[in-house]
């Protein structure tokens, strides 16, 4: 008999052999239907699995992380299958899970069309008709190597060719269709009630753009046909959202053939931009903040003290200049070093909190460039405290009060992540384990939940990174906060202490929009365009119902103009109804419509863009709610 304890703490005994399948069937008949996979003592298993000794078990359904990852994964293979009944030629390449999804890569001798997606799509639920059961196999090297070089899948043997020597090589099968996987999987294709083919698109073998180009088919899946329905709902939604659809239409910004990664902004564009970096202003000058500006472009010997010419040169841009190496800055914070550095420090004078909203390059493919989302060129909202060790905690606890403060504005909700010590990465073990356990101490003193991302931290310090979730439940990482021990050291930063003595300071980067531009484009598409009115380019447009009325329509721009107000005067001779509807297009807030009741009372006919008519005011009391609307940012 072996000893299974279970997520609640209890402790069930099987026989030796049974597959967890059977033990799920004997916590409830419920979980025994929804369970997709299982872990024993923390290792992803299919439900298939023999429990051979005492173990700890953990079952996961679609509802867990998991299982959806378990249960897109498999949807994959049932894809790759269906490609292979109807085009035996195709070659596979690699078919994961993703964000809502799942793909599959694969080389075929002419670009999928769309007709070819649905007839995949038909096979595919014929294939989860079949209920055909995912049936895991371990093999040697030699032997997976034989197997996939006589089918001719030329891609599965580099795969297995780069495996470690003492790799466990395993291959699922599902009726006449096998593939070199890892797994897990779900118990059969029966379980995927509801599948969709989202798209299709070029990928580079490995991303190596020297690489031949496959074509990628992007699918999704869930276990019932509501779930699917919401989701496409949700991707029409997103579609109709897209930032770079509405840059366009409400003329906020475009991406030129000339500068591909490098957006332009216009005119609205611009008044959207300043307004946020406005309040960033404010706040941070509020917080104690002193801001800061330094150069684009820096000597080779910086970003070589920094680290960064060793661990991000391939992210970077050059120059020579004298016959000397330049680069142009990546990130901001070898130039907050040298500013801080340009004159001694008392330990009277820290912390010293340096922001800088400074423009960066980073070197992007051109198969990832996303409108303001993945860009060439951005501008980081950077700040860099320099402290005391014994402010570490009052520090962060501060940067995290900033990034609440700054997120509820806009009504987003967030997540936490404490990201650890990547595989490529500056210093000891004992000052990352220091700096780690700084961060997780100001958390929990903090009383906030956060989720550890074990190797996704900076490669100079950890980092906490928030994780924003807009109007659709998709998330952005936007801000984060980094302590770092090792830059001072680098770069020699001192203070002088109470005893006379010359000290190191910590630092901390941290950044809250994280990129403006992104961040435009996240809010662009969270309020579909209908940005608050104390973030519109256009606040109000004043509608004058015909030419008689212009002259009053005239006095109110001018009323709302010399209170800072951003008017337009909508002066077409066209009707008043297409003036409303075109102002709708534009997402302005507030039309004034202006006819001969107005003028001789001194009121306006207000609209709103969402609540519609809202009658007859004096213009004196709509400027008021309209400016208590402004000040207190409201988002409604």
């Amino acid at each position: 008999m072996v000893k299974v304890t279970l997520k609640d703490g209890s402790v069930r005994e099987y026989p030796s052999g049974t597959p967890l399948s059977r033990v799920a069937a004997g916590i409830s008949p419920r979980l025994a239907k929804e369970a997709l996979v299982a872990s024993v003592d923390g290792r992803l298993v299919d439900l298939s699995f023999p429990l051979e000794k005492d173990a700890a078990v953990q079952f996961y359904t679609f509802e867990d992380e998991q299982g959806r990852d378990v249960f897109r994964h498999s949807s994959a293979h049932v894809l790759a299958q269906a490609v292979k009944r109807l085009f035996p030629e195709a070659k596979l390449a690699i078919g994961p899970a993703i964000a809502g999804g799942f793909y599959y890569d694969f080389d075929v001798r002419r670009p999928f069309t769309p007709e070819d997606l649905e007839r995949i799509e038909k096979e595919m639920q014929q294939i989860v008709q079949e209920d055909l059961p995912f049936a895991r196999m371990e093999v040697s090297r030699e032997e997976a190597r034989e197997r996939f070089a006589a089918a001719g899948e030329d891609y599965k043997v580099e795969l297995i060719d780069d495996l470690p020597e003492d790799a466990v090589i395993s291959i699922y099968r599902q009726g006449d269709f096998t593939d070199l996987c890892a797994g897990p999987h779900i118990p059969s294709t029966g379980r995927l009630k509801a599948l969709k083919l989202t798209g299709v698109a070029g990928a580079y073998w490995r991303g190596d753009e020297r690489n031949k180009m496959l074509q990628r088919i992007y699918g999704t899946a869930f276990p019932k046909k509501s779930q699917l329905e919401e989701h496409l709902f949700r991707l029409e939604e997103a579609r109709r959202r897209d930032h770079r659809k509405l840059g366009v239409e409400l003329d906020l910004f475009s991406i030129q053939e000339e500068g591909p990664g490098f957006p332009f902004f216009h005119p609205k564009g611009m008044v959207l931009r300043n307004q946020l970096e406005q309040y960033w202003r404010e706040e941070h000058r509020r917080r104690g903040y002193q801001e800061i500006r330094t150069p684009i472009i820096l000597n080779r010997t910086l970003w070589e003290r920094s680290g960064h010419w060793e661990h991000y040169r391939e992210n970077m841009y050059f120059t020579r200049i004298d016959e000397t190496d330049f680069a142009v800055k990546p990130m901001n914070c070898p130039g907050a070093i040298l500013v801080y550095k340009s004159r001694l420090h008392s330990y009277r004078d820290l912390p010293i909190r340096l922001a800088e909203l400074g423009l960066v390059h980073r070197h992007e493919l051109s198969g990832v460039l996303h409108g303001l989302m993945r860009v060439r060129c951005f501008t980081q909202d950077d700040a860099h405290i320099f402290m005391l060790p014994s402010q570490i905690r009052e520090e962060i606890t501060g940067v995290i009060d900033l990034v609440d403060e700054f997120y509820r504005v806009f009504g987003f909700n967030y997540k936490v992540e404490l990201s650890t010590r990547p595989e490529k990465s500056m210093g000891s073990d004992e000052i990352w384990e220091t700096a780690t356990a700084a961060l997780e101490d100001a958390l929990q003193a903090r009383g906030m939940e956060y989720k550890v991302n074990e190797g996704d931290g900076a490669f100079y310090g950890p980092k906490i990174d928030f994780h924003l979730e807009d109007c659709l439940g998709r998330t952005w990482q936007c801000g984060t906060i980094q302590l770092d021990f090792l830059m001072p050291e680098k770069f020699d930063l001192t203070y002088v202490g109470e005893d006379g003595q010359k000290h190191r300071p910590v630092m901390i980067h941290r950044v809250v929009f994280g990129s403006i531009e992104r961040f435009i484009g996240i809010l662009t598409e969270h309020f579909g365009g209908a940005f608050p009115t104390w973030l519109a380019p256009v606040q109000v447009r004043v509608l004058p119902i015909a030419d008689r009325h212009m002259d009053y329509a005239r006095q109110v721009v001018e009323r709302l103009d010399a209170r800072d107000i951003r008017v337009e005067l909508d002066a077409r001779n066209e009707k008043v109804n297409y003036k409303v509807r075109d102002a709708q297009a534009q997402k302005i807030p507030y039309m004034l419509v202006v006819g001969d009741r107005e003028a001789a009372e001194g009121t306006v006919a207000v609209r709103h863009r969402s609540r519609g008519d809202e009658g007859a005011l004096p213009l004196d009391h709509f400027l008021s709610r309209l400016e208590e609307e402004i000040r207190t940012k409201a988002i409604g």
